[in-house]
């Protein structure tokens, strides 16, 4: 009896010590995940993280990703965004943990996005400025800039690098970098038609010669375009892109700082296998290869060249979401023992040559997909099922269990209530097993439903797939 006195008391006193311990730690909240057999019905998220960059999505919601770019001709596939990356990249220099895309861009930001985007080279005779150190995280950047007379400084020897940057300035740069003919009549300039707002009288002309260029058709925020005096830091990477492939790409960018500068390199491929948010899975690998000689990193490789990508992320169809969609990445190009590396991020992603899998491979994979598909929602939503009568009965219990000790330790009043809790309980498993059973049955059916779709006009499904023999171009 001593000996079992003994280890109760030491296993009571670990227990208060593990206690005290995990009192000091600080609580991680976890995010809770409701999983439904089929989520579309439901307008709920299933997700499963496989590692630190790849998410796996099954119907829901659609969530928008931050770093990525649409395919033309293809509204639901998207690949990592140049634009995106080039901000992300100035964020990090910066060191600025609450960097906003939606702000007015600075004359540092623009002068570090002109000189890192366009791959400027150092022409010299660089120029000193008050307000800007050796330690300041653009003055490369800035020197550049300046030294190529792309920018310039104030007269007090100042450069106010983190002074916003107007719109008219904005079009000012650009336009000493283009030579395109415009009009200029001394009337406001105008693109499409609407007049471009909050342009001082000096800067009629260059603005012209931008949207006459073409540079700022596609710009995000039209009415910022329009109306704000000035343009965001989201809005100039964008137009410093489209500056980089419609100018950079050709050699026509003005000026010796661009001269022998790396251009963007436009990637010519054949799909070779399937890509499409009905089938397939995150991590996927596929591979496609070259129409056209292409030199990458120095090296050429010829037509037929194998191009590998993988799958990034999967949403896939629902009745909120039809037809889903697909991110990739498109990682190396090989020719025999010869490889290059891809950046991870594409200025432009085209899909020149839209096709679809002929009708006789889609009714042989029919039965295999579908079969796959409906025994898929039905095991999920048996689990869940299970899942809900364990949590179900364990919390009824547990009720039951408060009902009687606080009965019959004087406390009537709360064990009523507690007996009225565990009918409480029981409501909520019925309920819970009930709209499972529901959506899994709806999920069968949709699922069967949306096979046929697939194989009977496999168009409608298009704009989120790659499909083989498809023919793109992807430009980095």
């Amino acid at each position: 009896m001593r000996k079992s006195t003994q280890a109760l008391s030491i296993t009571l006193a670990m227990f208060l010590t593990c206690a005290a311990v995990m009192a000091k730690q600080p609580c991680k909240q976890q995010e809770k995940v409701e999983v439904y057999a089929h989520p579309s019905l439901m307008n709920a998220d299933a997700t499963e993280v496989k590692d630190a960059n790849y998410v796996y999505r099954i119907g829901g919601k659609v969530l928008k990703q931050k770093n990525r770019l649409g395919f033309t001709n293809k509204d639901n596939l998207y690949v990592n965004a140049w634009s995106k990356d080039l901000l992300n990249t100035m964020s990090v220099k910066k060191g600025d943990k609450d960097f906003d895309i939606k702000m007015p861009i600075s004359r540092a930001e623009i002068a570090f996005m002109l000189s890192q985007g366009l791959n400027m080279n150092d022409v010299g005779g660089h120029k000193n400025y008050t307000d800007v150190t050796g330690s300041y995280w653009a003055n490369d950047e800035i020197t550049k800039a300046t030294a190529a007379d792309v920018m310039i400084g104030y007269p007090d020897k100042s450069f106010k690098p983190d002074q916003a940057i107007t719109k008219a300035e904005v079009f000012a740069t650009i336009a000493k970098l283009i030579d395109v003919p415009y009009t200029n009549d001394g009337t406001a300039p105008e693109l499409n038609g609407k007049t471009i707002e909050n342009i001082p009288t000096w800067a009629y002309g260059c603005t012209k010669e931008v949207a006459a260029s073409g540079l700022i058709d596609n710009l995000p925020d039209a009415k910022t375009l329009f109306e704000s005096p000035y343009l965001s830091r989201h809005q100039v990477a964008v137009l410093i892109g489209e500056l980089r492939l419609k100018f950079g790409a050709n050699g026509k960018l003005v000026g010796d700082a661009f001269k022998g500068s790396a251009a963007p390199v436009a990637v010519k491929v054949k799909m070779l296998d399937r890509i499409d948010a009905k089938h397939s899975n995150i991590g996927d690998s596929f591979t496609a290869k070259t129409t056209e000689e292409v030199t990458v990193n120095g090296i050429t490789f010829p037509a037929g060249s194998r191009v590998h990508g993988k799958v990034v992320t999967v949403q896939r169809p629902g009745l909120n979401n039809f037809p889903g969609s697909v991110t990739v990445k498109f990682t190396d190009i090989v020719n025999g023992k010869s490889k290059a590396e891809f950046p991870k991020e594409l200025s432009s992603a085209t899909a020149d040559c839209l096709k679809n899998p002929n009708i006789i491979a889609r009714i042989l994979g029919l039965p295999f997909t579908a079969a796959a598909r409906t025994v898929g929602v039905a095991g999920r939503s048996v689990g869940q099922v299970v899942n809900i009568s364990a949590n179900g009965l364990e919390e009824y219990g547990d009720r039951l269990s408060d009902t009687f000790v606080e009965t019959f330790t004087g406390h009537l009043g709360r064990g009523i209530g507690s007996f009225g809790m565990s009918f409480v309980t029981l409501g909520k498993g019925v309920y819970g097993i009930v709209k499972t059973a529901v959506s899994g049955t709806f999920g069968v059916i949709y699922e069967i439903g949306d096979e046929l779709l697939y194989t009977i006009v496999p168009s409608v499904s298009n704009s989120s797939a790659l499909n083989p023999n498809e023919e793109i171009t992807v430009i980095f």
